[in-house]
């Protein structure tokens, strides 16, 4: 092999050999099954042979993955005892972050990989809009934020992501006329993309539903009452895309990372270094370049 392994290549290994397929590997990485997927086919690349046998619905080691595999086991628990000794001498401290649920999925990833280098350090987690949250860092209530970035926000963007209508896949609102609409309250980017496009379409509406939170858009959602809007990523598997029913296109939303620039502490940035590794695409931006931008990373300044 001309290129080294990295860890979470062999992180992706331990996982499909457990949960014996790319969907559980997926869920316990806390990342997509396309994307577990792509892991997949570099680590074989890098191996230079076949490492999984795929199948309808289960995916097993080869000989030379099973090998592999050991290794891999062994070299993650050492790099987990190494980490472990490290983090003896590091101060008890704690780091507060904020986020719309919209983006509470990508926690679960985020976290552990914070938590697994730095086991003394709390998380606070403020779950609000992103309109709440960029006064909450002005008034330093919270050390960092994940949110959608709206026209003249300081933020950093981290993926620009489709923003879609969603609905019931056993009702079709969007045929009503007029449209009933499932939003966010006002300040909210999305609800603003949304009522532009529409009145530019010319089509008739109906504000039927507002709420603070992702969870009252998705009952009325789910009760195929009205159509809702949601960035791509955070739409559940049980809700409908809507690509066929002559709803105006929508701009895509800026999923970014907020500072307080007052904030700076070592556990704050690596948590901000962390975010842009995990929630950072290659949309608009190179790989490489993200890469460097979570390595270089030198905080809130």
């Amino acid at each position: 092999m001309s290129e080294r392994l990295n860890l979470d290549l062999l992180r992706l290994l331990v996982a499909v050999a457990d949960g014996g397929n790319f969907s559980r590997a997926a869920s316990g990485l806390g990342r997509t099954q396309s994307a577990v997927s792509m892991q997949a086919r570099r680590l074989e690349e890098i191996a230079g042979r076949m490492l999984f046998v795929r199948a309808a619905r289960r995916v097993r080691l080869t000989p030379a993955g099973e090998s592999l595999a050991r290794y891999a086991r062994r070299i993650l628990a050492l790099e987990s005892e190494a980490r472990a000794g490290l983090a003896q001498s590091e101060p008890p401290g704690v780091v507060r972050l904020g986020t719309p649920d919209d983006y509470v999925h990508f926690l679960p990833a985020l976290l552990r990989r914070f938590a697994e280098h730095h086991p003394r350090v709390a998380v606070e987690l403020t779950c609000a809009e992103s309109a709440r949250l960029f006064p909450a860092l002005a008034d330093n209530a919270i050390d960092l934020a994940i949110v959608t970035r709206g026209p003249g926000q300081d933020a950093d963007v981290l993926r620009r992501e489709p923003l879609v209508w969603i609905a019931s896949p056993s009702a079709w609102p969007e045929q009503n006329d007029p449209l009933p609409l499932a939003l966010y309250q006002p300040g909210c980017v999305g609800r603003d993309h949304a009522l532009r496009a529409l009145a530019r379409s010319d089509r008739a509406i109906r504000l039927a539903y507002e709420s603070p939170s992702m969870a009252g858009l998705l009952a009325a959602a789910r009760a195929g009452l009205a159509v809702a809007i949601l960035a791509r990523t955070s739409v559940p598997p049980d809700l409908r895309i809507i690509s066929d029913a002559g709803l105006p296109a929508l701009p895509p939303l800026e999923i970014s990372l907020a500072c307080n620039h007052a904030a700076a502490a070592p556990a704050v940035d690596a948590l901000a270094a962390l975010i842009i590794d995990e929630i950072g695409e290659p949309l608009t931006t190179s790989a490489a370049e993200l890469a460097q931008r979570a390595v270089s990373y030198t905080g809130c300044r």
